[in-house]
């Protein structure tokens, strides 16, 4: 259960590849290709959208992100044959395809809903990140400045790659499950793209910091992430 993906491209390996990339990061989200011709040529094909459609819902509702303009209008028209029910739990993504899907699948692993997952794929787009400005990191990286009352905690970022794509996921579907907002060097812990954003290498000090009473649970249990090398140590 939880919101299904379906990734449309003009390339069938495009799709398939992304839909490998984001199975890192989300192995329990139904991730479907509809990449390519009927006969696997460079296009889009009704038939094959339709198929995701229906192999990635499983009634919580499915959010499409596709790769150029002709696979809009493809989505669209697949749309327009679904039944009502179905049809209004399914959203075409305003966003990139493959940052906007690894976002959104990480969403969707976190349990979000269907508003919250198309959200999250809307944050590729260039839109707010949830950080506060304020509050943003230094040109080299280093931690913004404490908050003036709440939860800090400062820890050195320990395996080898540093915090890249499978790491930062972990990052952001652990922060997800708590309802305080916590932040990362100043960025919204939440969103997994201003969480990789930052370029968090191995031997970075981290600041990891709640503003809210009750977000001391929440701070801790990052920190014990990332002093855990994120089980690649």
């Amino acid at each position: 259960m939880g919101v299904g993906l379906v990734f449309v491209s003009h390339s069938s390996k495009i799709a398939e590849g992304l839909v490998e990339l984001a199975r890192q990061m989300a192995p329990s989200v139904a991730l479907v290709a509809a990449g390519g011709t009927d006969d696997d040529r460079i296009g889009t094909s009704f038939d094959r959208v339709n198929a995701a459609i229906a192999e990635a819902d499983s009634g919580d509702g499915v959010v499409v992100l596709c790769d150029l303009g002709s696979a809009i209008l493809t989505t669209e028209t697949a749309l327009d044959f679904l039944d009502d029910d179905v049809r209004a739990r399914v959203e075409i993504a305003d966003a990139p395809l493959v940052e906007g899907g690894v976002a959104a699948a990480v969403a969707a692993e976190a349990g979000e809903s269907l508003q919250a997952v198309l959200a999250a794929a809307g944050t590729a787009g260039g839109g707010d990140t949830g950080s506060d400005a304020a509050a943003a990191p230094s040109a080299d990286g280093s931690p913004a400045a404490a908050p003036a009352a709440g939860h800090v905690r400062h820890e050195t970022i320990v395996n080898d790659d540093g915090l890249h794509a499978r790491p930062a996921a972990e990052l952001v579907k652990l922060a997800s499950t708590f309802g305080q907002k916590v932040t990362v060097n100043g960025t919204d812990a939440k969103s997994l793209l201003a969480i990789m954003s930052l370029g968090l290498t191995k031997g970075a000090t981290i600041e990891i910091a709640s503003d809210d009473p009750d977000g001391g649970a929440a701070v801790d249990a990052i920190a014990t992430l990332v002093q855990s090398g994120f089980g690649e140590t």
